[in-house]
């Protein structure tokens, strides 16, 4: 079968392109790099063509509220056309678990966008929301950085390993559309502020954490089940120690 994947040479693209290629199939890894892009349609077209599945991984460059919304709003559009111009018979897209409850964000907005817009395209479709990826902790830190103090929701998380995000993906990539959304997140659930802290005594990060049911988290005030899956959702295997422990092998 041939697999579209956009946003293939990304964390989670280069991992399901692999899983799915060493099942046999024909997997095409699209990145503006290998001249494939979906905001000017650059060998949109030809790369679609005789795909049966499209998987959509890809993710804005910048963070700033409206070009945010001008990438995932252009590049959902200028894809789901070329995959109804093209008989694509499923659509696969990885969004956030808690995108319409984290709206406050400009990012966030932007996901519900395009989430909307394949909802309203007519594919048949399949939307993931994933919980936070453990590789992003990093990421979170930078962000709530003030001085030496990191400020943090005290709000539950349950964040997922990349290695499992890609083993889900490619496993929904391979099963029927389910018109919906499905959840998956990590085994283990933490306060945000707990584990950020747990994280930067593992790197041996001397910051402290400041943990406020208040702060915000990129922009958006979370309720304290904001980030969590529901009951119903997949979950991945890795714990954090598991995850740090294969990371800090590398």
């Amino acid at each position: 079968m041939k697999i579209l994947v956009i946003g293939g040479t990304g964390l989670i693209g280069t991992k399901t392109v692999t899983k799915l290629r060493v099942l046999g199939h024909e997997v095409i890894a699209a990145s503006p790099n290998t001249g494939i892009n979906t905001i000017t349609g650059e060998g949109l077209a030809e790369a679609v063509s005789g795909a049966e599945v499209v998987i959509d991984l890809a993710n804005s460059p910048s963070f700033a509220d409206k070009e945010v919304m001008e990438f995932f709003e252009t590049s959902g559009k200028n894809l789901l056309a070329a995959e109804i111009n093209a008989g694509v018979k499923h659509h696969i897209a990885l969004s956030v678990v808690g995108t319409s409850r984290l709206q406050a964000s400009g990012y966030f907005r932007a996901k519900q966008v395009q989430e909307d817009l394949i909802v309203k395209s007519g594919m048949p479709y399949t939307i993931i929301h994933s919980t936070q990826f453990l590789e992003f902790l990093g990421g979170i830190v930078a962000s709530a950085q003030d001085g030496d103090a990191i400020n943090l929701s005290t709000a539950k998380i349950q964040p997922i390993a990349a290695e499992d995000v890609s083993s889900f993906v490619a496993e929904f990539a391979l099963g029927q559309p389910i018109n919906g959304i499905v959840e998956i997140g990590g085994p283990e659930q933490f306060g945000l502020a707990d584990l950020v802290q747990k994280y930067l005594a593992k790197t041996e990060n001397p910051k402290e954490v400041l943990g406020s049911k208040d702060a915000l988290y990129f922009g958006s005030p979370l309720e304290e089940f904001t980030l969590v899956p529901a009951g119903d959702a997949k979950l991945g295997k890795l714990t954090f120690e598991d995850w740090f422990g294969l990371n800090a092998q590398k």
